[in-house]
């Protein structure tokens, strides 16, 4: 159940910055002006999200998150910091994503996504090929994706597809590579209450 507040937001706020429910989507008018596309999938409360987006004036972000409760905490963020580059999608991002334009995106997050950790549910992680082939068509030539999870199988998983497509190569070059977080990085609520199998693995790929 929301609170007062963050029931307030989703009825005033939300409905000014939330992607349109249709069609596809014309990022200018979206949000007035031009810059660098960012798409963090999941966001969560939306603390990475509203940080990287004050960070980053000039960019423009897209959140997508599932679960209302992620949506309304992200409002209070968003609210709080008046941040204007942000807009918000209430439901699956595979959705979202088939209505985005074509080498539209300059950086992808997608931090510490649901590992479905039983082998029966692997079929439900996000990380599979054909999720793979769309980040291809929406990613730029150097573009990025961050991945990170605190679940070793997944870890080993998502490098293991990432590195079967050949659009993206992983970028590595020593073992501090993958256990620290890259340069910016904002620690998430989940990240911080610790629930995996293993330390954070941070897995940074680029558009070919």
């Amino acid at each position: 159940m929301l609170k007062p507040r963050q029931a307030a937001l989703v009825e005033s706020l939300l409905p000014r910055i939330a992607v349109p429910a249709e069609g596809p989507i014309d990022l200018q008018a979206l949000f007035g002006h031009g810059g660098p596309l960012v798409l963090e999938i999941g966001f969560g409360g939306g603390e990475h999200l509203a940080a990287q987006a004050a960070s980053r004036p000039d960019a423009r972000f897209i959140g997508a998150e599932p679960f209302l409760n992620g949506v309304a905490s992200c409002l209070r963020h968003v609210e709080e910091a008046a941040l204007e580059n942000v807009r918000l999608w209430h439901g699956d991002a595979r959705e979202l994503m088939t209505r985005l334009p074509d080498a539209s995106l300059e950086v992808v997050y997608i931090l510490f996504p649901d590992p479905w950790p039983k082998t029966r549910h692997w079929k439900r992680r996000l990380i599979q090929p054909e999720f793979l082939d769309e980040l291809a068509r929406l990613t730029k030539p150097g573009a990025e994706v961050r991945f990170a999870t605190d679940w070793a199988n997944y870890a080993a998983w998502a490098l293991e597809h990432f590195s079967r497509d050949a659009h993206f190569t992983w970028i590595a070059e020593r073992v501090e590579d993958w256990r620290a977080p890259w340069p910016g990085h904002v620690a998430t609520r989940y990240e911080q209450k610790r629930l995996g199998d293993c330390a954070p693995v941070w897995l940074r790929f680029a558009r070919t």
